[in-house]
């Protein structure tokens, strides 16, 4: 099974009148350089309504050309009256320490050429989602309004460590000699290889099924996962397990090698963590007890077997890196939206959950009925700016758009808020 990049995963403007738009809409495909070597592109609409929307882009690993926005729905924004603009952040891969200053220098750099917006709304996807949140939680406040999608809005430390969990589980108990490397992998791609070997040859046998679901439960993937398949029934453990199995090298064994790179080190650990009290605090031990009886397991040995087993220590130095560049605090200065799928295997929905749970301000998170990975309709992400935009001119929070559903996701298991206890 192939690696698949993702991720996750980081301007001041007063309120003034709207200048005119210059020479109508800009030309697509116009960059221009910024101050520190990146590059940006900005669009106008016939009519500006006086709103910029600065988009941020997801993990990538080579540098293209500045995308103000999603080709599938940037035609509608413009028509709507959205002035776009974006930065290919001068850098590639999990480039949150360079994104956050290239996005501040993009809306400087947009205030020069068209005149400043009335509102900036911060918007991305997956890792942009969370250089979404970095920007609105800046101080003095460095946009109007942040929407960050399919997010890694929990923050790099905590999803990595509780993707850690569930990739030491299923090594311990389901491949323990297939070369398998948790941390300081060489090659995100080959280990990746031998995850999906192991994983499926295990996925034949009850005995491996229960097991990986144990350690997906961990990795906190979703009972859901695939964007082309319906939602399995409550009871359907079987069905669960196999949507588990679809994202779970992908999910549990995220891409670590460049982020250890800039980190300097290990920077995740399961030290301390007792994995008998993981699996009750999810609220998911009877599907995995299920599994377990039907192939005559012995769960409580199992996880005897993870408590007893031999863990991973982080180096201090690379964990504040990462804290410092790729952890929230909560904290955000101006109202953010939260949107998610409930079924995403990748940036699950427990790590929205666990944002919410720790933030202090104006949030408010929304999920859409639907599985995949960033899997949104033009309709649902046009409702989700729609809203922000409404809540940022009127003060208020309207009732949610009806692309939404109530849910509330399992608990982030692995929580990990900057200047707070990471669990």
């Amino acid at each position: 099974m192939a690696v698949r990049h993702l991720i996750l995963s980081a301007l001041v403007f007063a309120t003034l009148p709207v200048a005119p738009s210059r020479g109508g809409q800009a030309a697509p495909g116009e960059t221009a350089p910024l101050p520190s070597g990146a590059r940006w592109a900005g669009e106008m609409p016939a009519r500006w309504n006086g709103t910029l929307l600065l988009f941020s882009r997801g993990y990538s690993p080579a540098l293209g050309a500045p995308e103000p926005a999603p080709r599938q729905v940037r035609d509608a924004l413009l028509a709507e009256g959205y002035a776009l603009a974006a930065s290919d952040y001068g850098a590639s891969g999990w480039a949150l320490e360079q994104a956050v200053p290239a996005q501040r220098d993009t809306v400087a750099a947009f205030a020069a050429r068209y005149g400043k917006p009335k509102r900036v709304i911060v918007w991305g996807h997956s890792m942009g989602g969370l250089v979404s949140t970095a920007l609105a939680e800046q101080r003095p406040a460095a946009v109007d309004g942040a929407l960050a999608m399919c997010a890694s809005i929990g923050g790099a430390v905590g999803m990595m460590n509780m993707a850690l969990d569930g990739a030491y589980a299923f090594r311990t108990l389901v491949a323990p000699d297939a070369g398998i490397r948790l941390v300081e992998i060489d090659d995100d791609r080959a280990n990746a290889k031998r995850v999906g070997e192991a994983l499926a040859g295990a996925m034949q046998t009850p005995a491996g099924r229960a097991r990986i679901a144990l350690a997906g439960v961990l990795a906190g993937i979703p009972g859901w996962t695939r964007s082309d398949g319906p939602e399995p029934a409550p009871g359907d453990h079987e069905a669960q397990i196999e949507e588990i199995a679809r994202s779970f090298a992908m999910g549990a064994f995220l891409p670590r090698v460049d982020q250890e790179k800039r980190a300097g080190g290990v920077f995740s650990w399961n030290t301390g963590v007792e994995y008998r009290a993981q699996l009750a605090r999810s609220g998911r031990r009877a599907f995995v007890e299920a599994l377990y009886r039907k192939a005559g397991l012995d769960l409580d040995a199992d996880l005897r077997r993870l408590d007893a087993g031999p863990r991973v220590r982080a180096k201090p130095q690379a964990t504040g890196y990462m804290m410092r560049n790729y952890t929230p605090n909560a904290r955000p200065q101006v109202p953010l939206l939260a949107v998610q799928t409930i079924g995403d295997g990748l940036t699950p929905p427990s790590l929205q959950r666990g944002y919410a749970d720790a933030a202090r301000g104006d949030v408010r998170s929304l999920y859409v009925r639907a599985a995949g990975h960033c899997t949104f309709t033009p309709e649902v992400t046009l409702a989700a700016i729609r809203h922000l935009d409404r809540r940022l001119q009127t003060g208020r929070w309207d009732k949610a758009p009806v692309q939404f559903t109530p849910y509330t996701p399992p608990p982030m298991l692995r929580p990990c808020i900057r200047g707070g206890r990471c669990k």
